[in-house]
């Protein structure tokens, strides 16, 4: 199938590491022109080297931060002739795993400014653009933990619920433009941020690693972790003319997880 995105004007949140990477990997496979952020020098060089000759470009952005996204979004603008097709917000926090009575403020506000607080930031700055551009598709990562409770995880649970209050707003909003808006739940995605996720809450459990992995994927119907690829290639698709009657949809790619624990 020929997705359509050949010189589209992507932007990809924290786009330089895990999923955000590999998102950005399939806008670039597909033609389009990228812009991707992060927080890590070290990512964005890595990603340098990757995507070198590939029409990408890169910034150093903090998405909690107005000065920066504003910065950004002004660069972008006058780059590409005030307009863009699509924003996704990738970047995001898993936050402190730990009872709520132990859960200290200042890890409820860091979670919430990543997680909410940047793709505001985000999406005020890229409608004006869209809207120049006569329409377009903006994408929200969430979690399946924003439609599922997740035990020891409330900031994170949180903010993600509060993403899909976000997508389902703006679809309303925005859909009048031609802006479509769809939020996409990733469930146990494989690699070492999942592994680090696993390891603080076997040790809050008092378990072992391999017990609460196992744990885990015992809820999941497939028996297994999806890949950031599986959530590249959702993305893709809605944001493709394929995906052109798709808006205001939370979108699980998760195996079908039944119970977060």
């Amino acid at each position: 199938m020929d997705l359509n995105l050949k010189d589209q004007k992507v932007i990809v949140t924290a786009g330089a590491q895990g999923i955000g990477l590999a998102i950005t990997a399939a806008f670039v496979e597909a033609g389009a022109h990228v812009h991707i952020c992060d927080v890590s020098e070290d990512f964005l060089a890595s990603a340098r080297r990757q995507f070198a000759g590939a029409p990408v470009s890169y910034s150093l952005t903090d998405v909690t931060s107005e000065s920066q996204v504003d910065a950004m979004f002004a660069d972008l603008s006058q780059r590409w002739g005030g307009v863009v097709d699509v924003l996704v917000n990738n970047a995001g926090i898993a936050g402190p795993t730990l009872p709520v009575e132990d859960v200290e403020l200042s890890g409820w506000d860091q979670t919430i400014a990543v997680n909410l607080t940047g793709p505001f930031l985000c999406t005020r700055r890229a409608v004006p653009m869209l809207k120049k551009n006569g329409g377009g598709s903006i994408v929200n990562i969430s979690s399946v933990a924003g439609r599922l409770g997740f035990a020891l995880r409330t900031p994170y649970s949180a903010s993600k619920y509060g993403v899909i209050g976000l997508t389902e707003t703006w679809a309303i909003e925005l859909g009048p433009s031609n802006i479509r808006v769809n939020a996409v739940l990733p469930g146990v995605v494989e690699g070492a941020r999942q592994e680090r996720i696993v390891a603080a809450k076997a040790e809050a459990y008092g378990i072992e690693h391999e017990e609460m992995r196992q744990r885990l994927l015992s809820k999941v119907s497939l028996r297994k972790m999806v890949t950031a690829q599986d959530i590249a290639n959702q993305i893709i698709f809605i944001c493709s003319p394929a995906g052109a009657s798709i808006s205001g949809r939370s979108l699980s790619v998760c195996g079908n997880v039944e119970v977060l624990s």
